[in-house]
């Protein structure tokens, strides 16, 4: 005989609120990722330290 053990939810303290935060992270996580590693790698920050030269740290 083969007895399956699992937590419910509401065992593990898992409410509704915890499963809409838990389900927006992994909709709009992977959407922000590819978003930010487009616009930082090494051309585009070289992009934005010649637009505007004076504003970054290492011209100090």
């Amino acid at each position: 005989m083969i007895n399956y053990f699992a937590l419910t939810l509401t065992e593990m303290g898992i409410g509704k609120i915890e499963l809409a935060v838990i389900g927006s992270v992994i909709l709009i996580f992977p959407i922000l990722f590819v978003y930010a590693s487009k616009n930082l790698d090494a051309k585009g920050v070289f992009e934005w330290m010649m637009e505007k030269p004076n504003d970054w740290i290492g011209k100090n």
